[in-house]
């Protein structure tokens, strides 16, 4: 491979995404500096210390370890190296609404008894479930999730007609009905078809291609790493400081200047303003949008240079919202494990509450999160740490979450309702007079932290029309030198796909045309100019 020329480079968010970004393009030779809007870093992966507690307020499944242990290794290390990753013993337990017993589902061999113990002939059909999960994934990973599909040489990839055949049925079907095809009882489905939440979206809307995922927490497990994602936060950032990237925190974006040559326009600074609202403007001539997708382009570009219309916004989905809890309970819960999922009956009527906007019922699905369980340094000793999720519609006017329940008053309806929701599905009636320290979170919450288009949790959902090529690009169609990772781009929601999204924009910045992952072979790491020349930054005028 050629080696590049050393750019200067503006990534616009401290997520996973933009930490990722950051960190290979500086390893592989380029300036860069890297602007965080909050005081943290992380994104969606906030943190919440409180009286001892140490809560993660956003991802908490450890999924896809391959993909995160390629970005450590491409900066030169391992997580081996650089985490404390712990193997649950039980991936997550599940409580079933009408049914007094909790449901274990272990890795392997013991997701196959789980599932043959409420369905005769289920544990045989969960095997051969998860060798077409398993080889759905391979397929993936090696066709799809690294290719941004920028050019016409990714849709004429000869090897694809071959798998027309095993793609079309994935992609013409959702996940619901692919998994009422095999388990007809519906704890069973609702198991394999949860993981549709987790890419903003619900069973009936998520292409049966998803079933991919219960390859990851069935087959390959579940991992934790101690501390929890801020410490996969905190890791990331300091390779980034090593490789020479420059991390300004409290610098919000205002906007992307550009240049016009001949009939190409092309990125030319970043304004910003630090936490004291002075306005400075950083040379760049490479950009990455590593914010939200909805909010680079209406807030940081003039309309004509934006590469979807209002009209193609209001066609999209935006996923659901949240309402998060943060909770320090007093005393231990024995009947909670590290990661616990609460599934109502009405299934259907949930998602479809959701997606129109309504109010949620009394009892809804409900995902709760004891990392105390497996790590006893997030809480005080004879304390436990919970952090439970309501998925919730996209309305940022349910409000913000507040301290010890002065929030909004919705917001705080809702968690009081999924507090006394667990209290009795799981057997704990003095729940609510055990909580020491409690904070929410709300769909305004979302809009005010990180940008995030009609309060969206998670990111565009992943609906037939927002997935593969269909999701929105990772490069600007207007703009030269300006390129987008994370959640609302290709390949979509989960750290582990943000990060692949940093490995995408990181081929097209280095000028590298290959489908696979990226790689540091060839690379010009003595790129970079002498540390006298350093990246101009100005005071706006």
């Amino acid at each position: 491979m050629k080696h590049q020329s050393s750019e200067y480079v503006v990534v616009i968010g401290g997520g996973f995404s933009g930490l990722a970004t950051a960190g290979l393009l500086a390893a592989s030779g380029h300036r860069v500096t890297l602007l965080e809007m909050q005081d943290s870093l992380g994104g969606r992966a906030g943190r919440l210390h409180r009286d001892g507690f140490s809560f993660d307020t956003g991802p908490s499944w450890y999924l896809m370890p391959e993909v995160i242990e390629h970005w450590f290794k491409l900066m030169g290390t391992s997580t081996t190296v650089e985490l404390d990753l712990v193997d649950l013993e039980v991936g997550y337990r599940t409580w079933f609404q009408g049914h007094p017993d909790p449901l274990d589902m272990t890795t392997g061999p013991g997701a196959v008894a789980a599932f043959e113990s409420v369905q005769t002939g289920a544990g045989v059909a969960l095997e051969k479930y998860l060798a077409y999960a398993e080889t759905s994934y391979g397929l993936a990973l090696e066709h799809f999730l690294y290719d941004g599909f920028s050019s016409v040489r990714s849709l004429l990839n000869p090897r694809l007609p071959a798998l027309l055949p095993r793609l079309a049925p994935l992609l013409s079907r959702s996940l619901d009905s692919f998994v009422a095809q095999r388990f007809s009882d519906p704890r069973l489905r609702q198991i394999l078809g949860y993981p549709a939440v987790f890419l903003g979206s619900s069973p009936k809307h998520t292409p049966a291609l998803y079933h991919l995922m219960s390859h990851l927490d069935l087959t390959q497990g579940v991992k934790y790493p101690l501390g929890g994602f801020a410490k996969l936060v905190d890791a990331m950032a300091e390779l980034c400081t090593k490789a020479g990237v420059k991390i300004v925190t409290g610098a919000t974006a205002e906007g992307i200047d550009t240049v016009q040559t001949g009939r190409h326009t092309r990125v030319d600074s970043v304004r910003w303003s630090d936490s004291r609202g002075e306005t400075h403007r950083l040379d760049a001539s490479v950009v990455v949008g590593a914010a939200d997708l909805h909010h680079i382009e209406s807030r940081l570009l003039p309309r004509k240079l934006r590469s979807s219309s209002d009209a193609a916004w209001k066609r999209r989905d935006p996923g659901p919202s949240a309402v998060l809890i943060c909770l320090g309970i007093r005393g231990k819960l024995p009947k909670l494990l590290h990661h616990n999922l609460l599934f109502t009956q009405d299934w259907d009527e949930n998602f479809g509450r959701i997606r129109r906007g309504e109010p949620l019922d009394t009892e809804t699905s409900i995902y709760v999160c004891m990392p105390s369980a497996t790590d006893p340094g997030v809480a005080p000793a004879g304390h436990e740490n919970l952090f439970m999720l309501i998925p919730a519609p996209t309305l940022p006017e349910w409000g913000t979450g507040g301290a010890d329940g002065n929030g909004s008053e919705q917001v705080e309806a809702v968690a009081d309702a999924a507090l006394a929701q667990l209290a009795a599905w799981a057997g704990i009636p003095d729940l609510a007079e055990r909580i020491v320290v409690r904070q929410t979170f709300g769909p305004g919450d979302f809009v005010n932290n990180v940008n995030a288009w009609r309060g969206g949790a998670l990111g565009l959902a992943h609906t037939l029309g927002q997935s593969a090529f269909f999701r929105p690009a990772n490069r600007s169609a207007k703009v030269e030198g300006l390129h987008y990772a994370g959640s609302s781009v290709r390949p979509g929601v989960g750290v582990p796909m943000c990060l692949i999204s940093a490995e995408i924009t990181a081929k097209a910045v280095n000028g590298i045309k290959d489908l696979g992952p990226f790689s540091m072979d060839g690379q010009n790491r003595d790129a970079r100019e002498p540390e006298g020349d350093v990246q101009e930054e100005r005071v706006a005028k």
